[in-house]
């Protein structure tokens, strides 16, 4: 008899794939800068300098995110807090689900925008914010928004915000070390090159092309694998899939894109704000923020009556 998977099995599994993705991602990125390294004319040591040069930049890069992201986010998105006397019921039904989920009642914004999304932002849990837009507070009930509340709740208590904010800084740290590898071979000179050298400089031209595509991929990989993680962790809290299913359902059958959003901001939401057309191949679905509707419909369905 096959064995039935429960949230549990979908919060676990999920936990492991993301962290196996961040583990194999490190490895690429101390990797490809290093090759880059050799490539720029570096012995082994003066590679392995690069790479600790880089990997303290990306840790700077990463304190102020840290401190930031969350401003500078709810900054361009417009949002205006919410206090309790603004919209009591929504207020209060976020303050039970984080008595329940053992956190501390974050900030709430609203974004005044008639397409129904929202995300969550914040350091951690005591600096955290989770942003509604009128459109989903209107269109959807109230256990549809329990639903999406838990989801982004959930993000909050997993650090899933400061988790893709060292992702992105990585990204951003290959990219920045590819191009201006790329930018300085115009003022290179090979005719002192040895030839082990010139090998290691045609590798690294290959790498400084591909890896921050690469890394790009892993970013999404890693998004998407917490949206999931995120979904069931939601559903553990509310006891009651139908109601994340039920408004995933609703989100994605409403066309109007968020105005508010950019790509930059796009992952954050709990479904892709720019309403691009949901990728039907594997390759196309490499590069989405978030996994296919169907995806997520599909596994909040087999939690039912599995918690």
């Amino acid at each position: 008899m096959a064995r039935v998977n429960t949230a549990w099995d979908h919060v676990s599994g999920n936990i492991f794939k993301t962290w196996l993705i961040m583990f194999l991602f490190s490895l690429f990125a101390v990797g490809a800068i290093y090759v880059i390294a050799r490539g720029f004319g570096y012995g082994e040591v003066g590679g392995l300098g690069i790479v600790g040069f880089a990997l303290i930049l990306a840790g700077i890069m990463n304190f102020a995110s840290y401190f930031w992201s969350d401003k500078i986010v709810l900054g361009i998105s417009g949002a205006k807090e919410l206090k309790h006397d603004d919209n009591k019921e929504i207020y209060h039904l976020v303050e039970n689900l984080c008595i329940a989920a053992g956190l501390p009642t974050p900030k709430i914004y609203i974004i005044s925008d008639s397409a129904p999304n929202a995300f969550a932002t914040g350091r951690d849990p005591k600096h955290a914010a989770i942003c509604f837009t009128t459109g989903i507070l209107s269109k959807l009930n109230k256990q549809e928004l329990e639903g999406v509340t838990a989801h982004e709740l959930s993000h909050v208590g997993n650090r899933d915000t400061l988790l893709m904010a060292v992702v992105s800084v990585l990204v951003g740290t290959i990219a920045l070390v590819s191009d201006f590898f790329m930018r300085s071979l115009w003022f290179r000179r090979g005719n002192d090159r040895s030839g082990n050298n010139t090998v290691f400089l045609v590798i690294a031209i290959v790498a400084a092309i591909l890896a921050p595509i690469v890394a790009i991929l892993i970013q999404l990989a890693v998004s998407r694998r917490r949206e999931f993680l995120a979904d069931a962790s939601g559903v553990l809290l509310t006891r009651y899939p139908q109601g994340l299913a039920s408004a995933l359902q609703k989100i994605s059958s409403d066309k109007e894109p968020l105005e508010a959003a950019n790509r930059g901001t796009a992952h954050l939401y709990i479904a892709n704000p720019l309403k691009g057309k949901d990728a039907k191949s594997w390759l196309a679905g490499l590069f989405n923020t978030h996994p296919s509707m169907e995806a997520r419909i599909k596994a909040l369905r087999e939690m039912e009556g599995k918690i």
